[in-house]
């Protein structure tokens, strides 16, 4: 700042510079200030919305004590999470994120609740964050009822367990073991006295995953759980703790739901006329450090709504940050979807993002890519 000449001093002199001044410091301070937190929620059903498309709920209700989640861009973390219950009784809460309708409450831009005979996948990716000092389990909830309801308790309930802690077990008995999405799982059935609980248990801790959840919805249907005509109306991903529970997050979850079969077709599985997609991968590589530009192009009849693109990061590579996607987990088998702003890709129309990452070794390309389950062909 250039110094002051020389003058004589008088008071609204001195006021004038005052105020010079702190509107300089102001600027500053506005300058240097951080970008916008993260949301808090402490109420027992608050919510917020992340990605402009999903939902992060507390759902408290098993206890007073207080329980608050932090909403992040991708997830969300349980930031406290006081008090206990039973171990032989129902859990305290289940805060989680979801994409569909609960109680109510819809996310945005969703198309649930949508009949499972027209839906042709439904993709989904999920990466938890675990603690040791706490009694719980990792759920992913996946709702059915006879009617395209968006309020109150559904008929039916499937319970994917990806990690339990502590002296608790699922409702009902376990009956047998089933393969669902390329995985083994224990197989339980009850009833909690409001609606049916199906719930698949690893027999092991699953940290992240990418599946279909009409995988497990198909599995339901063929206990006789649920029927074809029947409705798919949320997917939730949280965890339901019985004593404590801070520090458990899930890191990032991705879901959409790809429609478009006919009412009344036998074969739900069947997704239709396949997709045909172009990847471009373009590269910028300097020494432990890249850049990935990544082009799609629907070379298809169709649209391709909720669309997610699947690939490999080589040995050595991690994501740091991504643009105009989200991009789950960070390294390994890697899931790419759309946000709100760019869900569907047109016929015959393109779309980019990219992201930064981290390398290690010699630098190599993802070998393919699958775009919502069909491998696209390189440009």
């Amino acid at each position: 700042m250039r110094p002051l000449r020389p003058q004589v001093r008088t008071a609204r002199g001195l006021l004038g510079v005052l105020i010079a001044t702190l509107a300089v410091v102001a600027s500053l301070v506005t300058a240097a200030a951080p970008a916008q937190a993260d949301t808090t929620i402490c109420e027992p059903f608050g919510t917020t919305t992340i990605q402009g498309r999903y939902v992060v709920q507390n759902n408290r209700w098993g206890t007073s004590a207080t329980q608050c989640v932090t909403a992040t861009d991708t997830g969300f973390r349980v930031g406290q999470a006081d008090g206990s219950v039973p171990t032989n009784g129902a859990p305290k809460s289940y805060p989680s994120v979801f994409n569909g309708c609960h109680y109510t409450t819809c996310s945005p831009g969703t198309n649930l609740p949508a009949r499972l005979d027209t839906i042709s996948e439904a993709p989904s990716g999920i990466s938890y964050g675990y603690v040791g000092n706490a009694v719980y389990n990792a759920s992913y909830d996946i709702w059915l009822d006879p009617t395209p309801r968006t309020d109150g308790v559904n008929r039916t309930e499937i319970m994917i367990w990806f990690n339990r802690v502590g002296p608790i077990q699922p409702i009902g008995s376990p009956v047998g073991t089933a393969t669902v999405g390329g995985r083994t799982w224990e197989v339980w059935t009850g009833s909690n006295g409001a609606n049916d609980v199906l719930s698949f248990v690893a027999p092991s801790a699953i940290t992240g995953w990418n599946f279909d959840v009409m995988d497990f919805v198909r599995a339901t249907v063929a206990r006789g759980l649920a029927e074809n005509d029947w409705y798919l109306t949320s997917v939730q991903a949280g965890f339901e703790p019985w004593q404590n529970g801070a520090g458990l997050s899930v890191n990032s979850f991705s879901s959409s739901v790809v429609t478009g079969g006919d009412p009344g077709d036998p074969d739900p599985g069947n997704p239709g006329e396949p997709v045909a997609c172009t990847v471009t991968y373009g590269t910028n590589v300097w020494q432990n450090g890249f850049t990935a530009d990544v082009t799609v192009t629907n070379t298809g009849q169709a649209p391709v709504d909720g669309w997610r693109l699947a690939f490999t990061l080589p040995s050595g590579q991690r994501i740091t940050n991504a643009w105009n996607a989200s991009v789950t987990p960070s390294t390994g088998s890697l899931t790419a979807t759309g946000l709100g702003h760019n869900a569907r890709i047109a016929p015959g129309g393109s779309l980019s993002f990219g992201f930064q990452g981290t390398h290690s070794g010699a630098f190599a390309e993802p070998d393919g890519f699958r775009l919502n389950g069909t491998a696209c062909a390189a440009s």
